[in-house]
């Protein structure tokens, strides 16, 4: 077999392949033969039809059959030979297929690209370490109050914080607009559940009372035909609710799930969801900027296909999850990025020889599942079947490069409060 290779872009391979015509020939005339035993023709018995009919009524398929074949075992046996790793599938042009002539075929592929540095040496990373202060403790306490309001009527004007019931059209040009209209709608003034204007010509408003209010949309409203256009209002007010938050005491625990120990023991409990929340959160930090740095380290091209790949890939993620769509050049380098960290990282795992540790598996598997009613059930459920388990294989395996990359760097610790801690960037961008 005779292959010859041209190179294309950085990553891209061109492979001209030319099997012998005495393969080809070899198994077309064993396919024939299987095939003469099967074939049925008038005036022959089973198994006796002649070779020269066989083949004028099913050659020509024959030796598709056989080109396709014979392309499929030789392309890996040509790649293979060149010592090259295809990044994608291989697209095939084959030039037409003769009896006694030898095969000749085009495959065009990416390869990965190289991958020269694989440790952090030089490197500082600073690694985040907080205290939970009495003030975080209190500050989720109050969030989760609000989690448990509930509304009493009043008779007044409409403040920030109270809940409005409304019905509301509203109108660009005189003509009403697609999803302008609900009735019986509720909103609490402030949580910006609407455009900033429309909120605020609510506020001072009574039950019963109908206002007209002119509202700006955002240049970037995801709605784009109402993107920067101002829309008159027509709201009526049906009910005016004020806030009533539950009080901070020992019923407020006991509805909250703490048995004994009243306040002082949820309180504690809500600082020991927070340390480990903090602890979580300060992995995931270190982790990214390991793995910044690893990526910045090795400035590679990346296969194209892939790189389409990953942009549908995120593109159907936000779809099904309501994120508004970004611009391309966003996905692009959110893609890019994804796709060269992710080749980097599998040619660091294949040069260091790791492997996933099935113990660290099943201890992040029960830490998860200390969450759910029936851990047990959690457990078995990801074990029952490859593809759930394969995605706690990965989150470890990830865990075991950082490990290994965080050796070769300088590590500093970094003071932070709780509040700080949640605003630093946590994933590779």
């Amino acid at each position: 077999m005779q292959v010859s290779v041209e190179t294309f872009g950085a990553l891209g391979r061109r492979l001209t392949v030319a099997v012998p015509a005495d393969r080809v020939e070899k198994e077309f005339t064993a396919r024939l033969q299987r095939l003469s035993k099967q074939v049925k023709m008038p005036g022959f018995r089973p198994g006796k039809v002649p070779l020269k009919m066989v083949e004028a009524q099913y050659g020509v398929r024959l030796m598709d059959e056989v080109a396709g074949e014979l392309i499929q075992t030789s392309m890996f046996e040509a790649i293979g030979s060149q010592g090259l790793r295809p990044a994608g599938d291989p697209q095939v042009q084959r030039k037409p297929v003769v009896r006694g002539e030898q095969l000749e075929y085009t495959v065009e592929f990416e390869i990965f690209p190289e991958v020269k540095h694989f440790d952090l040496a030089g490197k500082r990373i600073e690694r985040p370490v907080v205290t939970v202060a009495d003030e975080d403790v209190d500050r989720t306490l109050e969030t989760i109050r609000k989690q448990r309001v509930t509304w009493n009527p009043v008779e007044r004007d409409a403040r920030l914080g109270d809940r409005v019931t409304i019905d509301f059209v509203g109108r660009l040009d005189g003509k009403e607009i697609e999803g302008g209209k609900a009735n019986g709608f509720h909103v609490v003034l402030g949580s910006g559940s609407l455009i900033e204007d429309m909120e605020k010509g609510i506020i001072g408003a009574k039950n019963g009372d109908t206002r007209h209010v002119p509202a700006t949309f955002p240049l970037d409203y995801r709605h784009s035909p109402l993107a920067g256009k101002r829309v008159d209002f027509e709201v009526k007010i049906l009910g005016v609710d004020e806030a009533n938050l539950p009080e901070l005491n020992e019923a407020f625990a006991t509805e909250m799930g703490v048995k004994e120990g009243g306040l002082d023991k949820l309180k504690a409990d809500v600082r020991s969801n927070l340390e480990r929340e903090a602890a979580n959160r300060a992995r995931a930090i270190v982790r990214a900027r390991a793995l910044k740095f690893l990526l910045d380290a090795n400035p590679i091209e990346v296969p194209q296909n892939l790189v389409e790949a990953e942009i549908r890939r995120l593109k159907n993620t936000d779809a099904s999850t309501g994120v508004k769509a970004g611009d391309e050049m966003n996905y692009q380098r959110r893609s890019r990025n994804r796709v060269a960290l992710g080749l980097i990282l599998g040619e660091f795992i294949r040069s260091r020889g790791l492997v996933t540790d099935p113990a660290k598996v099943r201890a992040r598997l029960e830490e998860m599942a200390a969450d759910y009613e029936s851990p047990q059930e959690f457990i078995q459920w990801h074990y029952q079947k490859p593809e759930r388990l394969a995605e706690i294989e990965s989150l470890i395996m990830e865990e075991q490069v950082v490990e290994e990359l965080l050796k070769s760097a300088e590590i500093t610790d970094q003071p932070v409060n709780f509040q700080d801690l949640l605003k630093i960037e946590s994933t590779v961008q």
